[in-house]
């Protein structure tokens, strides 16, 4: 137990540490690298990056237990409404563009989806793939978990709000999606741009358009949306020091290294 100044310097030192939950479309891969970046011209900053699906992240910046928020979906009304019964004042930052990528498995022999074709796999109305001019075989379809934004994203702007197959398989994050699809000769999946490049796995047009920086600014990629940082009203100090980074010249350019689109 610490007492006295010892007691003061901890308690100090907790409150600097800048606490991020949230999306794994955000937090996996692009979060960290723009963290690690910061902390290189900041040496005193400390980060806790805890990436387990949008829902946590809104969820934590309403019960006051993260300085930021990772969403790859905007808040629900009913999150609103919440954070309001609490005092809580949502302010939205946007972080950079992606595109949700189909991915199917590198040996499936299917050139291109449309998207109606789409809505009809992950929904469970397809189930071979020969119903879409590939070689027969029962589809497997892998999704993420409920607590994610792609989840509800994709669900919103490729199968009508339409629910999942009943026998889709709930992923972790976009990672683990793409492994299983590189595994499994008949899965199909979704993932964001940054997570495309895994082995094993190819991306599918769709209606004749690739996810692609070009598509997604151009409007032209059917499952493009923003991704966002949240926090309880206007941040301050290192949480708004470190926001203003990631929308910066420096940090956008990041962005694109990472696979995402830049804002600008």
């Amino acid at each position: 137990m610490l007492f006295g100044a010892s007691a003061l310097m901890a308690t100090s030192v907790y409150a600097d540490k800048i606490v991020i939950k949230g999306s794994d479309t955000l937090g996996a891969k692009l979060v960290p690298q723009l963290a690690e970046e910061f902390k290189a011209k900041h040496p005193d900053a400390s980060f806790d990056i805890a990436a387990e699906g949008s829902a946590t992240g809104i969820a934590a910046i309403i019960d006051g237990t993260a300085s930021i928020g990772m969403s790859s979906r905007p808040v629900k009304p009913e999150e609103q409404a919440t954070a309001k019964g609490k005092g809580v004042t949502f302010k939205e930052t946007t972080v950079a563009w992606d595109g949700i990528a189909v991915i199917v498995n590198a040996g499936n022999s299917v050139k291109g989806l449309t998207r109606k074709q789409i809505e009809q796999i992950f929904t469970g109305e397809i189930t071979d793939w020969s119903a879409v001019g590939g070689t027969p075989g029962k589809i497997s379809v892998y999704t993420r978990n409920t607590s994610s934004g792609t989840y509800a994203e994709f669900k919103e702007l490729a199968m009508k709000k339409r629910d999942y197959a009943p026998d889709s398989q709930k992923m972790a994050g976009n990672e683990q999606i793409a492994s299983e699809v590189g595994k499994n000769p008949n899965g199909v999946g979704y993932v964001g741009l940054a997570y495309t490049k895994a082995g094993g796995i190819k991306v599918v047009p769709v209606d004749g358009a690739s996810p692609s920086k070009e598509s997604v600014l151009a409007k032209k990629y059917p499952y493009a949306r923003p991704t966002f940082y949240y926090t309880n009203g206007e941040p301050a100090g290192q949480v708004k020091e470190f926001i203003d980074f990631t929308v910066s010249d420096a940090g956008q350019k990041i962005v694109e290294q990472v696979g995402f689109v830049p804002i600008h």
